[in-house]
């Protein structure tokens, strides 16, 4: 199972990397393996400022549907144009070309509550 080591992780298996004030959400490779064939990806938060652990948003796949929850507080500013035309993209590219959301992080002291790879391996 692939965990990068520059990502920061959450419980539910959502990533976030951080560039500066910006942050990129996605989901873990564990969470796309357990999902399965991933067919439809919601997100209706863009301009949203939503808190650490609000759903922003839902993927559905083959078996079932589940929510994503913020890493940290922030405000949606971009969702990922490729996963309109093929959702599929996050089981195969979960930490690169199939991220979900690109947030403004407004509570940056949020992100060291957040497990670091070696941890969130651990807790798998």
């Amino acid at each position: 199972m692939n965990v990068p080591v520059n990502l920061l992780y959450t419980k539910d298996h959502e990533w976030l990397r951080v560039e500066g004030n910006i942050g990129y959400v996605g989901v873990t490779d564990f969470a796309q393996g357990e999902l399965g064939d991933i067919v439809f990806i919601e997100i209706e938060t863009v301009g949203e400022t939503l808190n650490k652990e609000e759903v922003f948003g839902t993927i559905e796949a083959v078996k079932t549907v589940s929510d994503m929850f913020m890493p940290v507080s922030g405000e949606v500013l971009e969702v990922n144009p490729a996963l309109e035309e093929s959702p599929a993209v996050v089981n195969k590219d979960p930490y690169g070309k199939g991220w979900m959301v690109k947030i403004k992080i407004t509570n940056p002291s949020e992100v060291n509550d957040l497990l670091t790879a070696e941890k969130y391996t651990a807790l798998l």
